[in-house]
């Protein structure tokens, strides 16, 4: 990438000094940081470049820019003193306009000029030009994507992300929503930060329940109703065969007998097992697809191999922390780790989803090795809170066989991503458990939302696409809201909201930003240039306070992504878009594209164009469709 597109203010500005590692083309706090880290050098020689620039730090109060000088424990004075002296010693420049010593902090404000062009015309050069091809140039405005904010720290590195997981004949609860969720994030997280990485779906595929819904099947399976629906049929008649099992205990010996079939490889039974499998994830790729997920991999318990399985077991026999229980069941001791016992095999020889876990662990690991070169540089396994002690134990043990990637480091590569519980999770019409269910209920509701601006709708090319999207939104946002440890309440009308901070007020200030050009068009005649070349735009002229709030809001963009990174935190990056949102909503009333002399108009409109493509990339992040029109 050529630095900021050759802008000509740019070109003047004093160089930065260098640090190794550190690249600020693709960011421009990096490069204020720098700047202002060189003026702390120069004043206070006994601080190092690397150590003043990690000083330097975004402002949410006073100035743009603060360093807190106590951080550098220094004995040439006292902080308060010091931080007079770097004040004392100070010269403006092109990247620093002032700098203010208040106690034992420094306090600096960059010229909004800097800024703005800065900030902008990175976006640009980070934005791929539109398609020259005729067809692709009518694709939607918010099909446009900007590669502004991603990095490549992660170049070279492999994660494997294993999340959503849901039981085959059970339904997908809120649990399942919610791992389904943060774990499409992560996945998104990690390649915007230059990894390779794989999105797995370890599906509940096997086990005695199979033999009970074959059972089932025999009684009550219905084709039509399997090809409609495969994943509420097989949990209606599973639900159904539970309840005659109660009176008639023998089906249990059947369905065991059942899977004993299928484990000894029997074909009918594996055949009318793998059409359930099938025809179950095909179901599930329609619900995924309606949330703007996918997966890589389609695994489950009945992908782990019985050579792996029994490899586990014969390494876990001869440790010392197993041991054999009065009913001759296999223990793994774990106490001495405050993580209780826990059995590894049952009386009869049959493994236990511990020992699959463990199994399936090891199988990845070989895989990635075999088709990378290597094994993974991380796997998270997103899970819900309740199976803390079971993930505990899985890591532990793989820890106590040797396994080098499993040991426990500052950076482990086995990671459980945990999460709260959800309350409340049913329909206006009553208990909902499937997330069809929810969506379809969410689209409805938006939908009648849509309806009530009569003028807007007829302008909706797709309106069940669009209301479909946007109840889809309004469920992620509220999820990925607060804290994933968190548990939250599903509040129907909240989540619906287009007021306050809520997914549809997100989509909304989105397809704000998307009309804007195309308003100004209509009114004024007036169009950025295509192409866009940033040093014929008068970006000088954002020189109002609401502008320059959100020039400072864009500029923090790439460093959101890498705190995101640090945290696992989706509500950090939807966070952010509501501080976007709110500090665009406050700009509209002041500085104003309509009506407005044609230099300061445009560079008005390039800054609401980079708004939007920010925001875009931000909502693409959380696996969100950004619209066009609502």
């Amino acid at each position: 990438m050529a630095p900021f597109n050759g802008v000509a203010l740019l070109s003047q500005l004093p160089e930065l000094p260098k640090i190794q590692g550190v690249e600020h083309t693709d960011n421009p706090n990096i490069a204020f940081r720098l700047a202002i880290a060189q003026t702390l050098v120069q004043a206070l020689p006994e601080i190092s470049l690397e150590a003043a620039f990690e000083g330097v730090q975004v402002s949410n109060k006073e100035g743009d820019f603060s360093v807190a000088i106590p951080r550098f424990r220094l004995k040439s004075g006292k902080p308060p003193e010091l931080a007079e002296k770097v004040a004392k010693a100070f010269q403006p420049s092109p990247w620093i306009e002032s700098v203010q010593a208040k106690g034992a902090f420094l306090h600096y404000i960059v010229p909004t000029s800097t800024l703005s062009n800065l900030v902008l015309s990175t976006i640009q050069a980070m934005t791929p030009p539109p398609p020259s091809d005729s067809a692709d140039k009518k694709k939607s405005v918010a099909e446009q994507t900007s590669a502004y904010g991603t990095n490549r720290s992660g170049a070279g590195k492999k994660a494997i992300v294993e999340f959503s997981s849901p039981n085959i004949a059970k339904p997908f609860h809120a649990g399942h929503l919610r791992s389904t969720i943060i774990g499409a994030f992560l996945a998104n997280l990690y390649e915007a930060n230059g990894w390779y990485v794989e999105r797995w779906n370890y599906l509940g595929d096997w086990g005695k329940q199979f033999g009970l819904l074959a059972v089932a099947w025999e009684k009550f399976g219905n084709e039509e109703k399997l090809k409609e629906d495969a994943v509420k049929h097989l949990y209606d008649i599973y639900v159904q065969i539970n309840r005659e099992a109660d009176e008639h205990p023998e089906l249990h010996d059947q369905a065991r007998a059942y899977f004993k079939s299928m484990e000894d490889g029997d074909e009918k039974a594996l055949g009318l097992w793998k059409k359930f499998r099938d025809l179950s994830i095909k179901k599930y790729e329609e619900t995924y697809a309606r949330l703007n997920i996918h997966f890589d991999v389609y695994s489950g318990e009945s992908q782990v191999k019985k050579e792996n399985i029994a490899e586990a077991l014969d390494k876990i026999r001869t440790a010392d922390f197993v041991e054999r229980a009065d009913n001759g069941a296999l223990l793994i001791d774990l106490t001495k780790y405050k993580l209780e016992k826990a059995v590894v095999e049952r009386k009869d020889g049959t493994p236990l989803y511990l020992t699959r876990d463990i199994a399936e662990a090891k199988q990845r690991w070989d895989k990635m090795t075999a088709e990378k070169g290597s094994g993974f540089d991380k796997m998270f396994y997103v899970i819900a809170t309740q199976q803390d002690l079971h993930t505990a134990q899985f890591f532990k043990v793989l820890e106590l066989m040797g396994y080098d990637w499993a040991q426990p480091s500052k950076d482990p590569r086995m990671q459980h991503i945990n999460f709260g519980m959800v309350t409340g999770m049913s329909t206006r019409k009553g208990t909902a458990v499937f997330l069809d269910h929810i969506l379809e209920e969410t689209k409805e509701n938006m939908h009648n939302v849509m309806k009530t601006n009569a003028e807007k709708y007829a302008q909706v090319e797709d309106p069940e696409t669009t209301a479909d999207i946007t109840g889809m939104t309004a469920v992620k946002i509220q999820d990925m809201q607060g804290k994933r440890i968190n548990n939250y309440q599903f509040d129907w009308a909240r989540m619906l909201s287009f007021e306050g901070d809520t997914g549809p007020y997100l989509q909304y200030n989105h397809v704000r930003l998307c009309s804007v050009e195309r308003r100004v068009a209509e009114t004024d005649g007036l169009r950025l240039p295509d192409p866009l070349d940033p040093a014929t735009l008068r970006l000088d002229l954002l020189k109002e306070d609401k502008a320059k709030e959100l020039l400072i809001i864009l500029a923090s963009w790439p460093d959101i992504v890498k705190y995101a990174t640090r945290e696992l935190q989706p509500s950090v990056v939807v966070q952010y878009c509501f501080r976007l949102t709110h500090a665009v909503s406050s700009a509209w009333e002041v500085v104003i594209v309509k009506g407005q002399e044609k230099d300061v108009a445009l560079a008005r409109l390039f800054m609401y164009r980079c708004a939007r493509l920010v925001l875009g990339a931000a909502l693409r992040l959380l696996t969100i469709p950004p619209l066009e029109r609502m």
